[in-house]
Formats: C-alpha cells, sequence, structure tokens
C-alpha cells in the first residue's frame, strides 16, 4: 500500500495543472508535454508550438478548408509571458508603433496608454495565446479579411470552423460583446479546451497578480481580468464553473 501511495503521489507531481500560472503564460511551451510544435506545412518559418489537441483539431481543419481550395497558415500561435512582455514593452516605451501609427510615449497618462496599447495587445498574464489554445492566421489586419483572398478564408471559417471545435473570441463589439479587445477576424480559439481556461481565468486570476512589466500599475483600474481576459464572444465563453 505504501509503494502505492508514493506512486500516485509521484504521478501527482508530474501531472502538468492548470493553475494561475498557466493561465499568465508562466512555464515554456517547448518543455511542456501538453504542447507540441507545429508543423511549417501549416505555419510561417518559425518555431511555435500549440497544444496537441489544438494542433490536431488544426490539422483536420486544415485538410477540410484546402480541399475547398481555402489555405490557413498559422503566423502566431503559444507566446508565453516572457514572449507577451516583450510585445508589450516595445510598444509601452515606443519602440514599436501600435496598429493605427500611435507611439504610446505620446500618451503621457499611464492608464489611457495601456488601454490605447489593449486595443490589439494584451497584457502579458491576459493573453489567451499563453494557453496554447489560440493562434493568429495569415494576416493580421481586419482589412486583409475583407476582400479577395482574405475574405474567402474568413468566410469558410465563419461556416465551418466550428465544425472543428474552433471560435473567434473577439468578434465587433455589440450586445454579445462590449468590452476587450476591437475585432481580431485573424484570432481564433480551440473552444473545447479554451472554455475551461476561461472559466479557470474568471476564479483564479485577479488584477493584482499582473506585475513585472511596464505598466503593470495599471491593470487594476483598468479591470484587465474583467473587461479583456473574459471580454470574449459568448460563442467562446458559457458561465459554468468547472
Amino acid at each position: 500500500m505504501n509503494i502505492l501511495l508514493l506512486f500516485l503521489s509521484f504521478a501527482l507531481q508530474q501531472t502538468p495543472t492548470i493553475d494561475s500560472n498557466y493561465l499568465m503564460g508562466k512555464f515554456k511551451p517547448e518543455n511542456d508535454k501538453r504542447f507540441v510544435k507545429i508543423d511549417r506545412k501549416y505555419s510561417v518559418n518559425r518555431e511555435m508550438y500549440l497544444r496537441k489537441e489544438t494542433y490536431e483539431a488544426f490539422k483536420k481543419m486544415w485538410d477540410a478548408a484546402k480541399k475547398d481550395g481555402i489555405t490557413i497558415i498559422i503566423s502566431s500561435a503559444t507566446r508565453n509571458f516572457d514572449y507577451q512582455k516583450r510585445i508589450w514593452e516595445e510598444k509601452w516605451n515606443g519602440k514599436r508603433t501600435l496598429e493605427d501609427g500611435t507611439v504610446a510615449t505620446n500618451i503621457q497618462n499611464p492608464t489611457d496608454r495601456a488601454k490605447k496599447i489593449l486595443e490589439y495587445s494584451a497584457m502579458p498574464g491576459s493573453s489567451r495565446h499563453h494557453w496554447g489554445t489560440d493562434f493568429d492566421i495569415n494576416g493580421l489586419k481586419n482589412d486583409y479579411f475583407s476582400k479577395g483572398k482574405g475574405k474567402k478564408i474568413y468566410d469558410w471559417l465563419l461556416k465551418n470552423a466550428s465544425n472543428y471545435g474552433f471560435c473567434q473570441p473577439y468578434t465587433a463589439f455589440g450586445k454579445e460583446r462590449q468590452s476587450g479587445y476591437k475585432e481580431e477576424k485573424w484570432h481564433w480559439s480551440y473552444f473545447p479546451l479554451s472554455e475551461d481556461f476561461t472559466k479557470y481565468s474568471a476564479n483564479l486570476m485577479n488584477d493584482y497578480k499582473f506585475m513585472g512589466f511596464s505598466g503593470a500599475e495599471t491593470a487594476s483600474e483598468i479591470g484587465i481580468v474583467k473587461n479583456y481576459v473574459l471580454g470574449i464572444d459568448n460563442q467562446c465563453f458559457k458561465t459554468e464553473t468547472p
């Protein structure tokens, strides 16, 4: 019996858990057995990772789209806390311009600066890209998906993505979504996993846990968890607690 208990204790210690560190991306996906590297066939030319379940569902969706003459390319996948911190601080410190050409350092009020960056970029610790369930595809502008090849891709996804477990978390603002990031037609999420992670976030994450990066002091005033982590389309989130 003692040997069995020791074995079970060891097994539990070796099983990665879903805690606030996981939800906030404080780990390395390349060292986590739940993640797998994306084949270059499906992505841009750099090393990226997804949760295994997400990846398997994506490959099935990719094959179906290909048969219909649609090519879906992953341009960004799992981004851990440190990766997201680099993006955020480059924008916060004016090294990278924002999507509309704004230089964030021209905005003196820290909360206003953070909100401006948050139109399209997540605070470190608040990104769904931490989870291995979410990825960006093809062009990273809504205009790309409004005409030509991009529109064909987006129309196909609207019609078919849910069949493979995928949803668009950041739809246009309206009755179904009143807070969070602006619309992102390029961002898709694997619902069978991300729904639970969203629920866990509602229970385990708090604004005061956001620290270790420029502008972190604005998280509580902004309400980063309620308004951004949970600010998604209802198709990707239900209210039951896991």
